[in-house]
């Protein structure tokens, strides 16, 4: 255990009160836990990276972190009725697929590596700017205009893109 591993667990805690911050009707306060997640995020990389602290703990909780507050962060705001459900169906589905091929994976003794893809990285930029983008909307009080509607078809097709690529990926590496 090490200081970004206790950083990046605590950011596994944030998870529950953004989600009771957005079904409260405080979506303000969730909007700045999100942005503290997300600092918390680059602060716990940079130290592990600096000062040679990287894991094989961190490895799997800093993915698990990220994906457990954006998940989170999605359903509870389609449920709420922010986003169309599609949106949180879409981010939910994308993640579910990519931990069972990696699953079936070993199970059929061919395990697979995951390698970030640029669409993936692009995605998850994307789902981070439109969340980030809806809470504040929420918690500020201005309207999301025409911004609302790109920034959810941006993530609608970036994730849909990406969950292809990644199935492509899966694909060869189960057929070779």
């Amino acid at each position: 255990m090490n200081l970004p591993n206790i950083i990046t667990i605590a950011r596994i805690f944030t998870v529950p009160v953004v989600v009771w911050a957005i079904v409260s009707g405080r979506p303000g306060v969730a909007f700045w836990l999100f942005l503290a997640a997300g600092i918390s995020d680059a602060i716990d990389g940079f130290i592990a990276k600096r000062y040679g602290l990287q894991s094989e703990l961190g490895a799997y909780l800093d993915p698990l972190a990220d994906k457990a507050l954006l998940v989170s962060i999605y359903v509870t705001l389609a449920v709420a009725g922010y986003v169309p459900q599609w949106v949180a169906i879409a981010v939910v589905s994308r993640d579910i697929m990519i931990v069972s091929a990696v699953i079936l994976s070993w199970v059929l003794d061919k395990p697979v590596t995951i390698r970030p893809l640029v669409v993936s990285k692009l995605n998850t930029a994307a789902q981070i700017v439109f969340a980030a983008f809806v809470l504040a909307s929420l918690g500020f009080g201005f309207p999301p205009g025409p911004a609302f509607d790109l920034g959810m078809v941006l993530v609608g097709a970036l994730t849909t893109l990406s969950a292809a690529a990644y199935l492509g990926e899966w694909a060869r590496h189960m057929a070779a």
